[in-house]
């Protein structure tokens, strides 16, 4: 399995990606999470890797407290191969969310273990693509209905406003300090 430390959006931000999930489920598609979820809620995934070792929370400390910052999600982005797609929302990329990234990368990777492959090479600074999953395993027919129900939703403003470190082998959630908590 697999832990990955993520920005979460403010409030409304949040509210409008659950919509926007909600409208993919109201027009029977496939869509990233529940509703009303508290753990499978909307987020930018900043690293993942196999196994974070304790003490991780705590070293991530300098980077809560830059938060929130402010974000933008933007055009819809694919990601996979064309039977099964992942349909998410680019999140701008700004020279503060780049800086977030890679002082991310850099002090939790103490914390991936010793095997440089730990860290999924996706998440790397210069390989990572900031973005909001809004639906998974898409087949094409589904992604063109999804495309439809999105089309000409405007862009999303906001706000990240906290950083937590989900644990997916034991289903658990902590969110970090920060100013913005």
């Amino acid at each position: 399995m697999v832990h990955s430390i993520e920005l979460l959006l403010d409030e409304t931000a949040d509210q409008r990606v659950r919509d926007e999930w909600a409208s993919l489920a109201d027009a029977g598609l496939p869509h990233q999470g529940s509703i009303r979820s508290s753990s499978n809620r909307p987020h930018v995934t900043l690293i993942a890797a196999q196994h974070l070792t304790p003490g991780v929370d705590e070293a991530l400390a300098p980077t809560s407290l830059r938060l929130p910052i402010a974000m933008t999600l933007g055009a819809p982005i694919l990601f996979g191969p064309h039977r099964r797609t992942t349909l998410a929302r680019l999140v701008v990329p700004s020279t503060e969310l780049l800086s977030v990234h890679a002082q991310t990368a850099r002090l939790a990777g103490d914390h991936v273990g010793d095997d440089e492959s730990a860290m999924m090479p996706h998440s790397a600074p210069g390989r990572w693509t900031p973005h909001v999953t809004l639906a998974r395993r898409l087949d094409p027919e589904q992604l063109r209905e999804a495309l439809t129900v999105l089309d000409g939703r405007a862009l999303i403003t906001g706000e990240f406003v906290g950083i937590r470190h989900w644990d997916s082998d034991a289903k658990v959630e902590t969110l970090l300090a920060g100013r913005a908590c």
